[in-house]
């Protein structure tokens, strides 16, 4: 697929079927993660999380901080964390990896966690051509050969055909059960030999790297249900953490709301925890009110993004402001919305190819909307509204660490919101269910 382009303020030149189907390119919901889609879709966006994450990494006193980053799904966490690590990388040797291109979501545990790091540190040196002793790294290359159930001699073939020897075990990782299966079996008992090996690599990397000091970032652990990131940040916590050196993790903002799980994390971080905020178009409460005007500064931001990928020409600005509103502030859900917009404005241009005004205004947005409402609305029940209500009502829950409650904020029906104090509040989509009923 051809890279997205960055929409112009100026009048489409092309023809309009071609216009909305670049903005709908330029509206997938991905994170930022490649140079050219920094160039062209970044804004100056968390620069306060960006700011707390520098300060947790620069000034940890041992070096071996363990920093747990958390922010509702879709706030732009990836998107930060891959210009975070790019802005490190002159003092550091970054490694940046998402599990879930490591590790079948479903099957992620605080042993192939560790062993991921492993890898990715072995294949980041690689990359970077650090130049590790040929015994070190014969040795390092038979430790991974016998872990992972394969014969020596068949990655000796396979390296000296060219191919990469951490991409292969990339593969394998996350294609195939049963090597993850005995990787968990081989550690769950003996997990001091594995940390003691991705510790030799690292210190090995440090050595030779001009004493930069590892710093390594796992993103994705974010989206992980709220079981498995228990099981791996309650259960298996300390092991996670065994590796000295700096790590960067993502844990889900619903785990944080269970009392027990929280008070583990913030005892094993050494309350090293930074959270992502939801964008605040509105004061507490200013919402509900007629005629209230988003705050300008988080209004500017999000109209930044939302005109970096369509061209002005193709939304009405009106509709535009209500796109954000009815996001809650919420990154992600901007692009969401926007994106079926533009999904709707490209079969009506096929419907009417010779109406050339086509757009997205008010109409196009009631009809993604009330998509969005009948998708809220079939996934729960009234178990849920009855939290959702009170929400709506008192601007928090009876109970934070409630089962229902957490899942519904991990679905972002509840959003929540800093200003000074926590408060949360209903999805605007969602509150629309609400005053139906």
């Amino acid at each position: 697929m051809s890279s997205p382009n960055p929409a112009s303020n100026q009048p489409a030149s092309k023809d309009l079927l071609a216009s909305f189907r670049e903005a709908y390119n330029n509206l997938e919901i991905l994170p930022l993660l490649e140079q050219e889609e920094l160039d062209n879709f970044l804004v100056d966006y968390g620069g306060e999380a960006l700011e707390e994450l520098e300060q947790l990494v620069e000034d940890s006193p041992s070096g071996d901080g363990k920093i747990v980053f958390t922010g509702h799904r879709g706030c732009g966490k990836s998107t930060l964390l891959a210009e975070f690590s790019r802005q490190m990388r002159d003092r550091y040797f970054v490694v940046f990896f998402s599990i879930s291109d490591m590790i079948e979501m479903s099957d992620v545990n605080h042993i192939n966690i560790l062993f991921a790091i492993a890898v990715k540190l072995m294949e980041e040196a690689e990359n970077q051509q650090v130049k590790i002793k040929s015994s070190l790294k014969d040795s390092f290359y038979k430790w991974f050969a016998k872990r992972t159930r394969t014969e020596t001699e068949e990655f000796g073939a396979e390296v000296s055909a060219g191919f990469d020897l951490f991409k292969i075990i990339t593969g394998k990782l996350r294609t195939e059960a049963k090597i993850r299966d005995e990787i968990k079996q081989e550690f769950i008992r003996n997990v001091s030999d594995l940390v003691a090996t991705i510790n030799e690599i690292a210190a090995v990397i440090e050595a030779s790297t001009e004493k930069r000091q590892v710093l390594v970032i796992i993103d994705d652990l974010d989206k992980l249900d709220l079981a498995v990131a228990k099981e791996i940040y309650q259960s298996h916590i300390k092991a996670l953490f065994q590796p000295n050196f700096r790590i960067i993790l993502t844990v889900p903002i619903s785990a944080l709301r269970e009392v027990g799980l929280a008070a583990t994390i913030q005892t094993e971080t050494n309350n090293q925890i930074v959270q992502m905020s939801v964008s605040k178009l509105f004061k507490k409460g200013e919402r509900r009110e007629t005629g209230a005007k988003p705050q300008p500064r988080p209004l500017a931001t999000l109209q930044e993004v939302l005109a970096k990928r369509i061209n002005s020409e193709l939304v009405e600005p009106e509709t535009a402001e209500r796109i954000i509103i009815y996001s809650g502030g919420v990154l992600r859900e901007v692009i969401r919305i926007a994106n079926e917009c533009c999904r709707i404005c490209l079969r009506l241009v096929r419907r009417n190819s010779e109406d050339t005004n086509i757009k997205i205004n008010n109409k196009v947005l009631a009809e993604a909307l009330n998509k969005f409402r009948i998708d809220f609305d079939t996934r729960i029940g009234n178990a849920d509204y009855e939290i959702l209500e009170n929400t709506y009502i008192e601007f928090k829950p009876n109970d934070p660490g409630d089962q229902r409650f957490r899942d519904l904020l991990h679905g972002l029906y509840i959003l929540e919101y800093l200003n000074g104090k926590l408060w949360y509040d209903v999805h605007p989509i969602v509150a629309d269910l609400l005053k139906e009923r």
